[in-house]
């Protein structure tokens, strides 16, 4: 009965779960900025939880216990549900926590990128005994580590104690992991479904390799990591059990005198979330393509053919990560806003680029239009971050989350900083049941609805809402940094209280601008004034 249910569950997850959950991460080591930061960055693309809110340090006492949760990613009105506990620390540090929590006090930055495993490997709750979540396993990575080495060596032996549980599609995770100094890719996997805590061997396998700190990589939903240099523990990381899974299947014959490759032993050889499968393939070519535009990257080509990771042609800033967040493949193969059908007789007669023309058509309209679907970077998001980890400043003021609600083509990334303790309401009242002006998320989602309804006359209006508040933010960051440190030297919880004002009024100021937008937008383009 039980391999039954099993396998109702497997065709269930695999028939009707499509790879739009799917997120984009970039991340770059500090010789690979143009001011030094270690750069992490994530599209969270899914209906998740997007309310951002600060949870502090807090001090706890001996015996006390931590709960694990199932369910926190909130894309569904499934409650987080209390499925087991591990014995807490003394204290754990303060955070900011979404869907996918990614920020805390110390400058450690997570950013999280479902990524296939093969089907045998697939863990599914409830009759697998496996209990961490990758969202799970980050907010204790963020409670109590300060470093990427220690989040990934945390997350790791978490894992394998407690086992891990996908929780998007049942497949595996992938993260970037960052900290003033260093950037790391963790790659995990469950064990199969039928493991449990007394059967002796680890609940999942685990890999991390080192960003080099002139290099940038990037995560589209498909394992990067292939070989594995075991004696060299500067670079990698990897739990013991590590091959094991693939000699036990027959994926790798230790015998052949082939090297092991994690990426081809682990990821699935087809389907949607295949490192073939071109939603995979898109991305990645256009961040490759807009960082290292000298090379001849193949659109088409195998994942094998782009390196793990690689040295942009000009230093990457948070403006640059922003835009690439922000990229709908514009200008490449994969760009549906330049698909033949939105040509239509101007009035000469010659062919124009419809002012309906938009690089995010819905569905309807592509079927309508014939137009293929690729995925671009800036795709169904709930939020989306830039982050900076700074080691020549206090963790209060060198570190900065750079963070938008709602899709980041139309979103306007706001910086919180490492000291901030508090977000405003407005940022973290979103309820997808209710439409409501008073919630940030709800403003961009109906100000990017808007614009896309006529996106060639409606994109300027948003952009010029948008980029001066983002221009100032960026402008006024050295003076700003100056002031908290002048503060942070007579007294940090000064230099904080200083920071959470400034990120509370930045807060209001773009939701007040959004809601204005979506009023002009209104006025400008409804009531029939587009006939």
């Amino acid at each position: 009965m039980r391999s039954w249910f099993v396998l109702f569950l497997f065709c269930f997850f695999t028939c009707f779960l499509s790879p739009s959950y799917g997120c984009t991460v970039v991340v770059a080591g500090r010789d690979a900025t143009v001011d030094g930061s270690v750069i992490a960055s994530q599209t969270a693309d899914g209906w998740y939880d997007s309310n951002l809110r600060y949870i502090p340090a807090m001090d706890h006492s001996a015996g006390d216990m931590a709960p694990v949760y199932l369910y926190l990613l909130g894309e569904d009105d499934r409650k987080p549900q209390r499925i087991g506990e591990i014995p807490q620390v003394s204290r754990t540090y303060g955070y900011f926590k979404t869907g996918y929590s990614s920020y805390n006090q110390h400058q450690l930055a997570i950013a999280e990128s479902t990524i296939g495993q093969k089907d045998e490997l697939k863990a599914f709750w409830p009759e697998t005994k496996a209990i961490m979540t990758i969202e799970q396993l980050a907010v204790f990575a963020l409670q109590r580590t300060k470093t990427a080495r220690d989040a990934i060596g945390l997350m790791g032996s978490l894992a394998e104690t407690y086992g891990f549980l996908g929780s998007c599609a049942n497949e595996g995770e992938a993260l970037a992991v960052a900290d003033p100094n260093e950037a790391w890719i963790f790659e995990i996997m469950s064990v199969g479904f039928d493991w449990s805590p007394d059967s002796g061997v680890p609940g999942a396998i685990w890999v991390a390799k080192k960003v080099p700190d002139n290099h940038v990589a990037v995560l589209a939903n498909a394992s990067r990591i292939d070989f594995i240099d075991v004696d060299d523990r500067e670079n990698y990381m990897f739990s013991d059990n590590y091959m094991e899974p693939a000699v036990r299947f027959g994926w790798y014959d230790p015998s052949s005198g082939v090297p092991f490759n994690w990426r081809k032993a682990y990821s699935p050889d087809s389907g949607v979330w295949a490192s073939s499968s071109m939603w995979v393939r898109g991305r990645t070519y256009g961040i490759y393509r807009e960082l290292a535009p000298s090379v001849n990257w193949d659109p088409y080509g195998e994942l094998g053919s782009y390196p793990f990771s690689f040295s942009p042609e000009k230093k990457v800033s948070v403006p640059i990560v922003m835009d690439l967040l922000r990229s709908t493949l514009k200008d490449t193969v994969f760009s549906m806003e330049d698909n033949q059908a939105w040509l239509v007789p101007g009035v000469n007669g010659e062919l124009r680029k419809s002012e309906l023309a938009t690089p995010l058509p819905d569905r309807a309209t592509r079927t309508l239009l014939n137009i293929p679907y690729s995925r671009p970077v800036a795709a169904k998001s709930s939020w989306s971050f830039v982050s900076q980890s700074r080691s020549w400043l206090p963790d209060d003021i060198g570190g900065v989350l750079w963070i938008g609600l709602g899709l980041p083509h139309f979103s306007c990334y706001v910086p919180i900083y490492s000291g901030s303790r508090d977000t405003l309401e407005s940022w973290r009242n979103f309820d997808p049941e209710f439409f409501d002006p008073l919630s940030m998320r709800w403003c961009v989602s109906l100000a990017g609805d808007l614009v896309n309804r006529v996106y060639q006359r409606a994109m300027k209006d948003l952009v010029d809402v948008r980029a001066p508040m983002e221009g100032e933010f960026i402008r006024s960051q050295p003076e700003v940094e100056r002031e908290a440190l002048d503060l942070y030297a007579h007294s940090p919880e000064s230099s904080s209280q200083f920071l959470t004002a400034l990120t509370l009024s930045r807060m209001d100021m773009v939701h007040k601008a959004y809601w204005s937008l979506c009023r002009k937008l209104i006025a400008k383009y409804a009531g029939n004034k587009l006939w």
